[in-house]
């Protein structure tokens, strides 16, 4: 509410002192919304419960016993799933809310303590043996369903985690680049191929409306990945064709591009037009190296100038007509 609004009506008589003054009292004894701040609170609980207890069981691993640790963390997840399955509500296409304020960090304790029992059974037993395939595939079924089942966002990105680890791509936000080699043209044709299969789901997701708000997390995943696959294709094609990889680049972000107008995302205009900018950059780069001359150094850097400031110009009025949309 802007006090000062009705301050100056006060001073120009249009209202009373009295009206004046129940404004301010009304509020200074507004309440004060603390609900994203209590959800961070309980999902880093979570986060650190779960290491927490990793920890504990790193320190004393000699003196619990793995089969007292292994019961322990397969109580705790039937526990947590227990709970979440006495207290969902009924599965509908729709978007599902939890039913209380701790549904969904139960489901999500849960989840992780299951990732943590499969993989105490894998290293300390070496159940799947050599189809390390299994130890992912397994929980990623388990996740992909619960995520549907009990309309979860959390376990659903969890579940894409797991079905990239399957399929040998690490997508974790700090290990997105670091921990990938993307000189192998394997990984870089599966990062293409499960970039378009996530993008697909979305699609399907929103054209059919089946969990439709699931959309933007699937795009999401799927857009860094095709785009970032597709650049390392670009970067590693050092005498082969890296034109016909700017094509395809070209063609994804025009789609990209009318999906995220679609959505009215600036998001998404966002990240593909940084990813259009290092493509179009490492071409005309890539150009001027061909070239060697002496002019072709100060060519590039007043691209990158102009560049710069043209990108700039272009996300303010992309956002505006978002905006206007």
């Amino acid at each position: 509410m802007d006090i000062e609004l009705f301050e100056r009506l006060q001073k120009e008589g249009t209202i009373s002192a009295e009206s004046a003054e129940k404004v301010r009292t009304i509020t200074a004894s507004r309440l004060f919304s603390v609900h994203w701040e209590l959800k961070t609170i309980l999902y880093l609980g979570v986060l650190l419960l779960s290491g927490g207890l990793g920890i504990l069981i790193y320190k004393n691993i000699d003196t619990i016993g793995h089969q007292a640790i292994l019961g322990a963390i397969a109580l705790a997840c039937g526990g947590c799933f227990y709970y979440s399955l006495h207290h969902k509500l009924p599965f509908s296409r729709e978007r599902v809310p939890a039913p209380n304020g701790f549904f969904d960090y139960i489901l999500l304790l849960g989840c992780l303590l299951l990732l943590t029992f499969i993989t105490y059974l894998q290293v300390q037993y070496n159940v799947f043996g050599t189809r390390y395939g299994a130890a992912t595939f397994i929980p990623m079924l388990v996740l992909f369903f619960s995520a549907y089942y009990f309309d979860h966002l959390g376990v659903l990105s969890m579940g894409i985690t797991n079905l990239a680890a399957w399929m040998g791509v690490t997508v974790t936000p700090l290990q997105l680049l670091s921990s990938n080699d993307f000189s192998s043209q394997t990984l870089i044709y599966t990062g293409l191929l499960l970039g378009a299969l996530l993008i697909g789901v979305a699609l399907l997701s929103y054209k059919s409306n089946f969990k439709a708000h699931f959309a933007f997390t699937y795009s999401n995943f799927g857009t860094h990945i095709f785009l970032i696959a597709n650049l390392a294709g670009m970067f590693t094609a050092y005498d082969g064709p890296y034109g016909l990889w700017f094509l395809l680049l070209v063609a994804a972000v025009v789609f990209f591009y009318f999906y995220a107008i679609k959505q009215r995302s600036f998001y998404f205009v966002l990240i593909i037009t940084l990813y259009a900018y290092i493509g179009l950059s490492f071409m005309i780069v890539r150009l001027l190296i061909e070239v060697g001359d002496e002019g072709s150094i100060y060519a590039g850097l007043l691209y990158f100038i102009v560049s710069g400031i043209g990108a700039i110009l272009l996300l303010i009025n992309l956002n505006k007509k978002l905006k206007k949309a």
